[in-house]
């Protein structure tokens, strides 16, 4: 009963991640006007506006002009919808849980944009940055950087909300600052840029919320996904291999990952350096 509930919240929520993944790349407002057929301009009802079934329904097309609805509106819906109720049965129906809920969501955004548009909005990314410093006060980021280090400098350990405040920092920095450093080093070796600020700035916010480690996994599984993915996609188009790729798209399903399955990939590398 509660999973539905939150399938369906999900799901709701997709729906204005739509909204989000057009308007924001125009510099359009996200809350005026109402939603609109791109085609004929038609407000669109309420009872069209049904996440995934109100597209089924009409076919995909428009109900007034008959235009043709991309699929990815309810594809993004359902994919919302699923990451919703994977966060819920991963930790329950906790802070926790709304807190990789949002940054699901927020994920969401920005690799369809990339996807789309081969940009990862600032307003996007320094929103989601404050939201997780935010939850790093409510819900433990759980990194154990901080601890390590307090525990060279203090006597006493700082309360655990300045500590897990503290891990979301140095998430932020180390993501920030590694793609940086790997940007500016590409620029300097090749003279042309390699990759934008836009990932730079993915990754400092993705840091908020999962803190140093799981932000270095998330690079590494990143670009090992960006490689296997890319090199098989320009093999396919032997005729253009200066094809850009969205590294934003997969930086971000690497955090998806990461968010999941990252604890138990952590623990067991860490317990191999014992």
């Amino acid at each position: 009963m509660i999973g539905g509930v939150i399938f369906m919240l999900g799901m709701i929520i997709g729906s204005f991640l739509n909204v989000c993944i057009l308007r924001i790349p125009a510099g359009e407002s996200i809350v005026h006007p109402r939603s609109r057929c791109p085609k004929c301009n038609q407000a669109i009802a309420a009872y069209d506006n049904i996440p995934v079934l109100s597209w089924a329904l009409l076919g995909g097309k428009c109900r007034g002009c008959k235009t043709p609805i991309s699929p990815l509106y309810p594809a993004v819906e359902l994919l919302n919808g699923l990451l919703f109720l994977a966060c819920y049965f991963a930790f329950g129906l906790t802070t926790e849980m709304a807190k990789w809920a949002v940054l699901c969501a927020l994920l969401v955004v920005l690799m369809v944009t990339d996807m789309r548009e081969r940009i990862l909005p600032d307003k996007v990314n320094l929103t989601g940055a404050v939201i997780g410093l935010v939850f790093s006060l409510l819900t433990p980021v759980a990194d154990g950087s901080a601890m390590a280090l307090a525990a060279r400098w203090f006597a006493f350990p700082p309360p655990a909300a300045v500590l897990s405040f503290a891990d979301a920092l140095l998430g932020a920095a180390a993501g920030y600052g590694f793609l940086w450093i790997v940007s500016e080093g590409y620029f300097r070796l090749r003279g042309r840029e390699g990759m934008g600020l836009g990932d730079v700035k993915l990754m400092g916010m993705v840091g908020t919320f999962m803190g140093l480690k799981a932000t270095l996994l998330t690079i590494l599984a990143g670009a090992l996904l960006g490689s296997v993915i890319g090199t098989s996609f320009m093999l396919m188009r032997r005729k253009d291999s200066q094809y850009e790729l969205p590294f934003g798209t997969f930086l971000g399903a690497a955090a998806l990952l990461v968010v999941f399955f990252g604890r138990p990939v952590l623990k067991w590398y860490f317990a191999g350096l014992r």
